[in-house]
């Protein structure tokens, strides 16, 4: 019985992974709007119906993506702004953390690339705000520590974030992506 249960689980891991790295696939390629569920079945092994054991329709596929990628770039992020020893570094090092994620693998960059109008419209009221919220809490602790001159932490935070998020459109747009041209300009600006 414990076998069968694990055999199950491990079944159930890996029907919701190969339905999100389809699902990444087909938005990278066509986008949320032009992307349907019989595409995402498509690419992989299952049948139509046990999409729907894992997820409602194509948008909860696309904001299961979006929030993987919103942790995670968050979390690197997070961990280059408290590694930071200066405020120039405080700015730069998370700058250059978001901005090697997003380019560090091409199907990702895509991904963003190609759904940047989606991802805003969609995740403005989640994902941002998340973002946001960290980052004032690292400028108000570093402000604390007297590792940041004092300002305007909301909106520091927020200009930071609009920086970021707009010149990381830009950057999985350019071929080659300029990753250090893209930190130094962010860091002149807030540096």
């Amino acid at each position: 019985m414990i076998a069968a249960v694990g055999r199950r689980e491990r079944t159930k891991v890996a029907n919701r992974a190969a339905i999100l790295a389809a699902g990444r696939e087909v938005f990278a390629e066509l986008g949320y709007e032009a992307a349907g569920v019989r595409h995402i079945v498509r690419r992989t092994d299952l049948a139509a119906g046990t999409f729907y054991n894992y997820f409602p329709d194509k948008e909860a596929v696309f904001r299961a993506l979006v929030r993987e990628v919103g942790e995670e770039a968050r979390r690197r992020v997070r961990a280059a702004r408290r590694a930071a020893r200066s405020p120039r570094a405080f700015v730069e090092d998370a700058y250059r953390a978001y901005f090697e994620f997003i380019v560090e693998d091409p199907r990702r960059a895509a991904f963003l690339s190609r759904n940047a109008g989606a991802i805003r419209s969609m995740f403005d009221e989640s994902e941002r705000p998340a973002g946001t919220d960290e980052l004032a809490e690292d400028l108000r602790d570093a402000i604390a520590r007297g590792e940041m001159p004092p300002v305007d932490v909301d909106y520091c935070a927020g200009a930071m974030i609009a920086v970021g998020l707009e010149l990381g459109e830009r950057l999985v747009r350019r071929d080659p992506p300029d990753v250090e041209g893209a930190t130094r300009f962010a860091g002149g600006l807030f540096a």
